[in-house]
C-alpha cells in the first residue's frame, strides 16, 4: 500500500508538473503575443468629461477622436501601426483630470492625449504633462497667457475670437455699453480682463462696462438677466459678451427669452455656444444672437461637406451636428499624425520638435499651420443663430489669423512671445531678451 500510494503521489506531482509547465508555456506565449499586439498599436488618450456639467460640450469631442482614429485605421494606421483609443471620464471634476491624465500616461502608456475643455481642467493637467513629458492637444478657445512645451493649442487665443468679436460689435453693431458675463473660473476672468483693457483703450468708460460671474451649472438667471435688461435701458446700444460655459447656457438663454430680451435690442455674442449646445434646446427665442468661432457647420466647402457626411455616417445619425472644437481636434489630430510619420516615432521629444511648421487643412477651405508658440493659424467668423440651431455667417476675417499666446492688452504680457523653435521658451521677454521660466 505504501509503495502504491507513493507511486500515486509521485504520479500526481508529475501530472501537476506537466500542467504547470504547460500553463507557464501558454502564459509565456500569451505575454509574447500581448507584447506583440502592444507593439503593433499606438495608444491615444481621450480626456473629456462624459458626465457632469461639461458633458453637454465634451462628450462629442470624445466621439470625434474615436471617429478620427477609426478613419486613420482605415488608411492603415500610423507608421504601419493601428491606433487604439483609451477613453477616461474625468467627470467635470478638475483634480480628477490630473489623476486621469497621469493614469493615461503611466498605466496605459498613451503616446498622446486629446482632451480638456475648461481652462481650469487644462491648468490641472499641465504639471502632469510636464513631469511625465507627454503631449496634450487642447481644442478649445481659451484666455491665452500660456505657451507650454508639452501642449498644442488648436482652439482660439483671444486675438482669434474675443477681440475680433468685440471689434465687430463696436463697428458693425455700434455697441456702446458692454456686459461681460462669464462662468467663475480662469478663462472668463482672464478673457474679461483682456476685453476690459481693450474696451478702455478704445475709449469705453468704466460705467459702460458691467462684469458678472456665476458658478458652473448656474440655473437661476432671473435677477442677473433683469440687471442686464436694466443696464441696457440707458439709451446706449448694449451687448452681452458671454463666456458662460457648459449647461448653464440653457437656462441663461431661456431666461433671456422669458424677459423678452431680443437680439435686436441686446445682442449676445457667445464664445462657448455652438451647434452642439443649441442642438439640445429650442433655438427659436435665440434667433439673431451671435457666436464667434473659427468654424461653423453651415460653412460651404468641399472639405466640410465631406467631413459632415462621414461624421453622420459614423454616428449613424443624419442630424448629428459638428462644431468648432471638433474641427480643432480634426486639425490637431492630422498635425499629430503628420509629425509622427515625419519622425517615424511617437517619442514625445521628437514629435514636439517636429510639430511647429506642420500644416493641415481646416474644414472651412484653408490650411492651418502650427506656429513656434504651439498655437495655430485660424480664420475668424461671427455667426448669427438661426431657428434650426445653425448659424448664418455675418462677418469673417479676410484670411487666417496667427494665434497670440500672450495678449498685447495686458501690461505683464505685451512684451512676451512664445517660441519653442528659436528661443526654446514659452514666455520670452523681447525687451529684456530673457526667458521668464517654465512657460506658463
Amino acid at each position: 500500500m505504501l509503495n502504491k500510494s507513493t507511486h500515486d503521489i509521485a504520479a500526481s506531482f508529475s501530472r501537476r508538473g506537466v500542467l504547470a509547465a504547460t500553463a507557464g508555456l501558454m502564459l509565456g506565449l500569451a505575454s509574447i503575443s500581448g507584447a506583440k499586439a502592444a507593439d503593433d498599436t499606438i495608444k491615444v488618450g481621450v480626456l473629456h468629461s462624459l458626465s457632469g456639467t461639461m458633458a453637454i460640450s465634451e462628450t462629442t469631442l470624445k466621439d470625434t477622436i474615436l471617429f478620427l482614429i477609426d478613419e486613420q485605421n482605415k488608411k492603415g494606421g500610423v507608421n504601419g501601426k493601428k491606433l487604439e483609443a483609451v477613453v477616461v471620464d474625468p467627470a467635470s471634476d478638475w483634480p480628477r483630470f490630473a489623476e486621469k491624465a497621469r493614469e493615461l500616461i503611466t498605466k496605459d502608456k498613451v503616446a498622446v492625449v486629446f482632451g480638456c475643455w475648461t481652462s481650469v481642467s487644462r491648468k490641472s493637467v499641465l504639471p502632469v504633462f510636464k513631469e511625465l513629458n507627454s503631449i496634450l492637444f487642447y481644442p478649445v478657445q481659451y484666455e491665452g497667457e500660456e505657451s507650454e512645451r508639452n501642449v498644442f493649442y488648436t482652439g482660439a487665443a483671444p486675438n482669434q475670437q474675443a477681440i475680433p468679436a468685440v471689434d465687430y460689435l463696436m463697428k458693425d453693431e455700434k455697441v456702446k455699453r458692454w456686459v461681460l458675463a462669464g462662468t467663475d473660473y480662469v478663462y472668463p476672468r482672464t478673457t474679461n480682463k483682456i476685453l476690459e483693457a481693450y474696451l478702455k483703450s478704445k475709449g469705453v468708460a468704466q460705467e459702460d462696462i458691467m462684469i458678472n460671474y456665476t458658478p458652473f451649472g448656474h440655473s437661476d438667471w432671473q435677477t442677473i438677466v433683469a440687471d442686464i435688461k436694466k443696464f441696457g435701458s440707458a439709451g446706449k446700444k448694449t451687448a452681452v459678451v458671454s463666456t458662460i460655459n457648459g449647461d448653464a447656457n440653457v437656462p441663461f438663454y431661456k431666461e433671456l427669452g422669458n424677459q423678452g430680451i431680443k437680439a435686436k435690442d441686446i445682442p449676445v455674442v457667445a464664445f462657448s455656444v455652438g451647434e452642439e449646445e443649441l442642438a439640445g434646446i429650442d433655438a427659436k427665442p435665440l434667433v439673431g444672437h451671435l457666436a464667434a468661432w473659427n468654424y461653423f457647420q453651415s460653412i460651404k466647402s468641399p472639405e466640410n461637406e465631406k467631413f459632415i457626411k462621414a461624421w453622420q455616417a459614423y454616428t449613424k445619425n443624419p442630424k448629428r451636428v459638428t462644431n468648432d472644437p471638433m474641427e480643432a481636434h480634426v486639425i490637431g489630430f492630422d498635425m499629430w499624425v503628420k509629425a509622427v510619420e515625419k519622425v517615424k516615432s511617437t517619442d514625445a521629444d521628437k514629435v514636439i520638435d517636429a510639430l511647429p511648421g506642420i500644416e493641415a487643412k481646416n474644414l472651412t477651405g484653408g490650411t492651418s499651420k502650427m506656429l513656434p508658440n504651439h498655437h495655430i493659424t485660424k480664420p475668424v467668423f461671427i455667426g448669427e443663430i438661426k431657428a434650426n440651431g445653425q448659424f448664418d455667417v455675418v462677418w469673417k476675417t479676410p484670411g487666417l489669423v496667427a494665434g497670440d499666446a500672450w495678449s498685447k492688452e495686458l501690461e505683464g504680457s505685451k512684451d512676451l512671445v512664445g517660441d519653442w523653435v528659436g528661443k526654446k521658451c514659452g514666455n520670452f521677454n523681447t525687451k529684456t531678451n530673457k526667458c521668464l521660466g517654465s512657460g506658463s
